[in-house]
């Protein structure tokens, strides 16, 4: 079934103008822009960046606190080169321009009567950035995004288009699900999809010595388990997503304004720009905020579920631990927080996901439980994410790609078994590095 739904505005290619990512720490200037609108446009792009010697890069919506994306070449944006364009109800797929926004997906395939299985908590981000970082949300069996892609498109540094599933080109596939963008400029994606179904989520307060305590339980007996805990408190928020016969029980439209934006947002804002002004009053708020919190229960189609409005600005370290080895870490972060002077005004997200088979997926190969902290734009961060990096990197950590981190390619070499299977599907696809920058050159190498 063909859908032609494109999205976005009218472009082509200009000179290069200033691009700022969403928290605000990566700002680059590119010699030129484009927006192509079709795969053979963005090859037309590839093979004249070649030419005039300018690297290459594709950008989403910001979304990614690293410069992943940045370049001083061409940059690549993806406003028309989007839009849903099939949907195989036989097969169970729907394939997808590199451009389009999660929430167009979302809703595109709720009108159908279909369903991601699991996605991360926002869906603001394109689906091939998404993808290429490595996005995900918590599950027991289903994980990332990128591991429910079924089959990509992808111009390479020849200009050439190539098509990649498990039994097309599939060492290509097995790297480029989630490719940093060091591959190539992913055109196209096919996700598998499902029925619509309906999630049933329970959120609850919980100490930090009982939902810690429990978690093996907690993330054992739930589809979706994932907390928060509040730093300078002993006060965590769980959230147990699980499936349901229904019917459909949606948060109220006052009760569910309240939470998700004049609390999660508004009041939000509200502190964290006191306690940047005021750090003393941190640990103080804390308290208060996390105490503030109640117990709710809601049953709607998944999206509704999985995703919420994040409107706070910030940044993000987060590392995907061995699932053995993740509550230790924890402990020991926390123990490092009430005995520093860090003023942390945001809460420690904790989620889970089954190993998967992506060369580079932070899941790879081993069941994973990923420790997320988080500072308000504008805020200093240093010190409080290399502290938590020790700890993480300690206990065997891999750094998310399209968040804070100090790893190098000597370091993730050996905590990626894969990372020499991708490298060589690098050194074949781009062996003079027209899709590199600094960050790649970094976690990759040379």
């Amino acid at each position: 079934m063909a859908v032609s739904n494109a999205v976005g505005s009218s472009g082509g290619q200009g000179s290069g103008t200033s691009w700022r990512n969403w928290a605000g720490n990566v700002a680059t200037r590119p010699a030129r822009t484009v927006t192509p609108a079709s795969t053979q446009e963005v090859a037309a792009a590839v093979r004249s960046a070649a030419e005039d010697g300018l690297a290459v890069k594709a950008v989403g919506t910001g979304h990614s606190f690293t410069s992943v994306a940045a370049t001083d070449g061409l940059l690549i944006c993806p406003e028309r080169l989007c839009g849903v364009r099939d949907i195989d109800r036989e097969a169970g797929t729907v394939t997808v321009a590199a451009g389009t926004p999660l929430h167009h997906l979302n809703r595109t395939l709720a009108a159908h009567g279909l369903s991601l299985t699991n996605m991360g908590d926002i869906m603001e981000q394109t689906v091939s950035g998404a993808t290429a970082t490595g996005t995900h949300g918590t599950g027991r069996e289903s994980a990332s995004l990128a591991a429910q892609v079924t089959a990509l498109e992808l111009v390479t540094a020849d200009g050439s288009a190539l098509r990649c599933s498990a039994g097309r080109n599939p060492d290509v596939f097995a790297a480029a699900r989630l490719g940093l963008g060091a591959l190539g400029v992913v055109t196209e994606l096919t996700f598998a999809v499902e029925p619509e179904f309906l999630l049933t989520a329970r959120e609850e307060p919980m100490p930090f010595d009982e939902v810690t305590d429990r978690f093996e339980e907690l993330a054992n007996e739930n589809e979706h388990f994932e907390f928060y805990w509040f730093p300078h408190t002993g006060n965590c928020n769980t959230k147990r997503n699980n499936r349901s016969q229904g019917p459909a029980a949606p948060p109220g439209k006052v009760s569910g304004w309240i939470e998700d934006e004049l609390l999660s947002n508004g009041v939000f804002q509200a502190a964290c720009t006191l306690g940047r002004a005021a750090p003393a009053t941190i640990p103080a708020v804390a308290k208060l905020a996390s105490r503030a919190l109640s117990a709710r229960t809601y049953t709607d189609i998944p999206y509704k579920v999985f995703t919420s409005p994040r409107r706070v600005r910030f940044v993000e370290m987060e590392y995907a631990l061995p699932r053995a080895a993740a509550i230790d870490a924890l402990r020991e972060l926390k123990a490092l927080v009430d005995r520093s002077d860090f003023k942390v005004s945001f809460p420690v997200e904790v989620r889970c996901a089954p190993g998967d088979d992506i060369a580079l997926s932070t899941a790879s190969g081993r069941d994973t439980v990923y420790i997320a902290v988080h500072m308000y734009r504008g805020t200093s961060h240093g010190a409080y994410f290399a502290a938590t990096e020790r700890i993480m990197t300690a206990h065997g950590g891999r750094p998310h790609w399209g968040k804070l981190h100090t790893r190098d390619a000597a370091y993730l070499s050996g905590v990626y078994p894969r990372f020499g299977e991708f490298t060589a599907v690098r050194d074949r696809l781009d062996p003079e590095r027209l899709f590199g920058n600094a960050y790649l050159r970094r976690v990759l190498g040379e």
